[in-house]
């Protein structure tokens, strides 16, 4: 019953003017009727874009919060909280060196990895005034959030040229400040500038080589002679610091970029930097590779096809041609195919052979009482399909297979991806393949997203030479894939390989076609592919296998454990190579931030053992001194599983 009556109007005669439709009343009604209808019709459309920038925007003002309370606290309380539960902490590895008596001697080169080095606005659009010198990547993301769709249109690079579209220019931030700090507390690498300059490391002998990673490597050049300012730099270190060798330490995708910069300086003009072929034996005496994805890291699942809900931000990704250098390197060969793998056999139970600090003869882990994994069967659709002898997969073939013209969904026509040129036929046809190893992956990225892979070819190779000495390998496409290039003639050089391992990384995939009517992406990660039993590496339709949870074992110490070890066709000149891994060990409680024995991919850059190694070196240190390689995978063994002709 309700609390309150209305009085009833008492009701009069109308008037004839009364009685006459008045346009104003109408109005009044429909207006009226629109409210009562939830205001469909004025109601803003709330898109995916929206959602995102939002849940961004939460996250950010969450961080913030909680570093705001972090910073208040007295700069003791997390180290007093921290000794009291664990015990005293270890000297950084900067105090330490300093105690021994250790000083800056060789000048240090950082190269980040992809989307660690901030980017700043140099020219734009409209809607990004005021932004001139802001930056659009790093620091507080506070844009993404404020104007998403302006944010995309300007991170996004020319779908046919891969540069810069009309009326944008981005460019990368310089100093040691493009990458010290991903976002205000998230270090990359300022912990390891901070313990160098415990021993006498300043700007004038430490360098920061950024550079726009979206571009493709030789585009670098090609728009702001990146290469020939990371060549002059470098050679002014050394010169200025009596002639001492840089110490080089590429990260991620740095490593690749490292690769090709390595080629290109000896190459001769204008292709090249015409440093000639000593070049790298005059100016560089060790490369520590950090979290390398030499030959694939997870680009398939993470570029490709898992962004279900960012379709803008999948139209602004495929326009970032370095992503393209990471497609997976050297086919089958590497990876394995329908019926091997080089890690057969491996259990994500964690029950791991323990390390004497040099390659051992037991290291891979115990044999899985699960079914095997085929890791070499990259992508498989249906869960019966990864686990089927190959005798019993029935491919038909979409190669070739002439694409529709009806799409699955018309609501996805504002956001352009090269799905709705497949139409619904070509979908299906690449769900009827059922499975894809490495091979067969390349040949599904031509087909999926054939504007893509048209550019990046244009500048990525991802095959295995058969002849290095053939001329076609000169072309500036192939300097990056180290299985298409020879190390420098730098034979006093060293070359390093250091990872995280002990953290279930992807691997291979299950997918599922999704019909759904809603959806803009055909599809999807089966993720109720799962198994329960501890030594199963299948959660939520990933095949897991051993890494630094981006980068897996085989991608990152493959090339030093095998194909550069001793003198090879790949390493003519004998260069010595070492591997050098980090167990994964996560911090404490929650006051130790990200750790100190970190093996994850960005975090790794804390690990003290990891930034030990590299100070060591940097002083004048070498393999020998660090104690060769330290293995806690089974590396060396997949390694050996890998017919390569060397």
């Amino acid at each position: 019953m309700p609390l309150i009556h209305r009085k009833k109007p008492t009701e009069k005669p109308s008037s004839p003017s009364e009685d006459l439709p008045d346009e104003d009343d109408d109005s009044q009604k429909k207006s009226h009727g629109k409210k009562q209808n939830g205001g469909t019709e004025n109601k803003v459309k709330w898109s995916c874009v929206d959602s995102c920038c939002w849940f961004i925007g939460c996250v950010c003002v969450t961080w913030w919060f909680l570093l705001f309370l972090y910073n208040a606290m007295p700069a003791s309380f997390p180290q007093y909280v921290t000794e009291a539960i664990t015990g005293p902490l270890p000297d950084p590895p900067g105090v330490k060196l300093k105690k021994e008596g250790l000083k800056a001697k060789h000048p240090v080169v950082f190269i980040p990895g992809i989307v660690t080095g901030g980017l700043e606005l140099w020219e734009g659009k409209h809607c990004a005034d005021g932004l001139f010198r802001k930056r659009l990547w790093g620091g507080t993301f506070g844009e993404v959030y404020k104007r998403p769709l302006c944010w995309v249109e300007h991170m996004s690079l020319d779908n046919e040229t891969g540069l810069d579209p009309a009326g944008i220019r981005i460019r990368a931030v310089s100093g040691l400040v493009a990458a010290d700090y991903f976002a205000p507390g998230y270090f990359v690498w300022a912990v390891l500038i901070a313990n160098l300059a415990h021993i006498g490391y300043e700007e004038k002998n430490m360098y920061m080589a950024a550079y726009d990673w979206r571009l493709s490597f030789q585009n670098t050049e090609v728009r702001d002679q990146t290469l020939s300012r990371m060549k002059s730099n470098i050679e002014l270190m050394v010169s200025t610091n009596g002639g001492k060798k840089a110490v080089i330490v590429p990260h991620s995708m740095g490593v690749l970029y490292f690769l090709h910069f390595m080629k290109w300086v000896e190459a001769p003009a204008p292709m090249g930097g015409g440093g000639g072929p000593d070049w790298c034996a005059r100016h560089i005496k060790a490369v520590m590779n950090i979290g390398g994805p030499a030959i694939a890291p997870g680009f398939l699942d993470t570029d490709i096809f898992r962004l279900q809900t960012l379709q803008h931000v999948m139209r602004m990704t495929r326009t970032w041609d370095s992503t393209m250098s990471m497609i997976p390197k050297g086919g089958d060969t590497i990876w394995g195919g329908l019926d091997w793998s080089p890690e057969h056999g491996y259990t994500c139970s964690g029950k791991k052979q323990k390390s004497n600090g040099t390659r051992s003869e037991d290291s891979e882990n115990l044999i899985s009482k699960t079914k095997p994994v085929n890791y070499g069967r990259i992508i498989s659709f249906g869960k019966d399909v990864a686990e089927a002898p190959p005798s019993e997969i029935k491919n038909i073939d979409f190669r070739g297979a002439v694409k529709g013209q009806s799409i699955p969904n018309n609501t996805c026509r504002d956001v352009w991806t090269e799905y709705h040129d497949m139409g619904i036929g070509g979908i299906k046809t690449i769900a009827e393949y059922k499975v894809y190893t490495a091979d067969a992956v390349i040949d599904l990225l031509h087909y999926v997203a054939p504007k893509m892979m048209a550019r990046g070819s244009a500048h990525f190779s991802y095959g295995i030479a058969d002849d290095l000495d053939d001329p076609k390998y000169d072309h500036p496409r192939h300097w990056s894939n180290p299985l298409e290039t020879k190390l420098p003639n730098a034979p006093e050089m060293e070359i390093y390989s250091l990872y995280g391992v002990g953290i279930p990384t992807e691997r291979s995939y299950i997918y599922k076609l999704n019909q759904s009517p809603d959806s803009c992406i055909p599809f999807q990660i089966f993720t109720s592919a799962h198994e329960e039993d501890e030594d199963s590496c299948l959660k939520a339709g990933v095949y897991n296998v051993d890494g630094d949870e981006t980068v897996p074992v085989l991608s990152a110490g493959f090339m030093c454990a095998k194909a550069w070890r001793g003198k090879t066709r790949f390493n003519p000149s004998g260069i010595k190579t070492y591997v050098r891994e980090y167990n994964h060990s996560p911090p404490a409680n929650l006051l130790e931030g990200r750790g100190t024995q970190s093996g994850a991919h960005v975090d790794i850059m804390g690990n003290f053992a990891l930034i030990e190694d590299i100070m060591r070196v940097a002083t004048g240190g070498n393999g020998s001194d660090l104690g060769l390689d330290q293995v806690h995978s089974g590396i060396f063994e997949w390694s050996e599983r890998i017919d390569l002709k060397l």
